[in-house]
């Protein structure tokens, strides 16, 4: 039995996402950890968290206090548009001491909540930092909550987890994506894979559009959702249709 869902929307042609540039990234704030002895901060940003569909990404780019330069034109991946991330995407990954994505699926979403899967993620990506032989001083997080760290007390996801996780200080900040290079390259690294990931399961599940809308709440998703129902990439344990029975 076939069940009729909407079109899917043309795309739209690429254009950043506002038209006002907002000002230039620096690395002015990660400088100030060198008082402290680190040379090595890791810039750390996720998406995907407010997604339907789809992992949540966490991006590392590691950079050297004592040497970096700064790089032209990367902003908050919010702040630029399809075709500037991933011009930018292969400048941020050699401009990197390291640099790494990790992902969490919608499952592991589901089972563990949506911290502790943002912790794996990033516990993913730290664990490639590693193996590239890059040992991060100090994490420069954006936001006000630290969720990489190992939580203090046991949980599902680190009662399973075989890496003990980021052992290095954090340090959270609100607007960092928006301010601090290191955060907005890491930005950039993570949009840039996770949209890769939507598009390979759009092949799969076309008539939801995730091409376009990369697994977010819009109203076209919303109206697929409504008429064919959840796929196993979406995350079941969410409400996925804002209140509606």
């Amino acid at each position: 039995m076939s069940t009729a869902v909407p079109a899917v929307p043309a795309k739209a042609a690429a254009r950043p996402a506002t038209g006002v540039r907002s000002k230039a990234p620096t690395l002015r704030f990660e400088r100030t950890f060198k008082e402290r002895g680190a040379r090595y901060l890791a810039g750390v940003d996720e998406v995907g968290r407010g997604a339907l569909a789809g992992p949540v990404s966490v991006g590392i780019a590691v950079v050297d206090l004592h040497t970096q330069k700064p790089l032209s034109g990367v902003r908050d991946s919010k702040l630029l548009n399809p075709a500037e991330r991933e011009r930018l995407e292969p400048l941020v990954r050699s401009w990197s001491v390291a640099s790494a994505v990790g992902h969490a699926s919608a499952q592991e979403i589901d089972t563990l909540g949506i911290i502790a899967a943002l912790r794996l993620a990033g516990t993913r990506a730290w664990s490639d930092i590693l193996a590239a032989g890059v040992t991060p001083d100090m994490v420069l997080l954006d936001g006000s909550h630290n969720w990489l760290s190992p939580a203090e007390q046991l949980s599902l996801f680190d009662q399973t987890a075989t890496d003990p996780g980021c052992d290095a200080p954090v340090h959270t900040r609100i607007k960092a994506d928006m301010q601090c290079l290191s955060v907005a390259a890491a930005s950039v690294i993570a949009k840039v894979e996770r949209d890769q990931r939507m598009r390979e399961l759009h092949v799969e599940y076309p008539e939801f559009g995730w091409d376009v809308n990369k697994g977010y709440a819009t109203a076209f998703h919303r109206d697929v959702l409504r008429a064919a129902g959840p796929t196993p990439y979406h995350r079941v344990s969410w409400n996925l249709l804002g209140g509606e029975l």
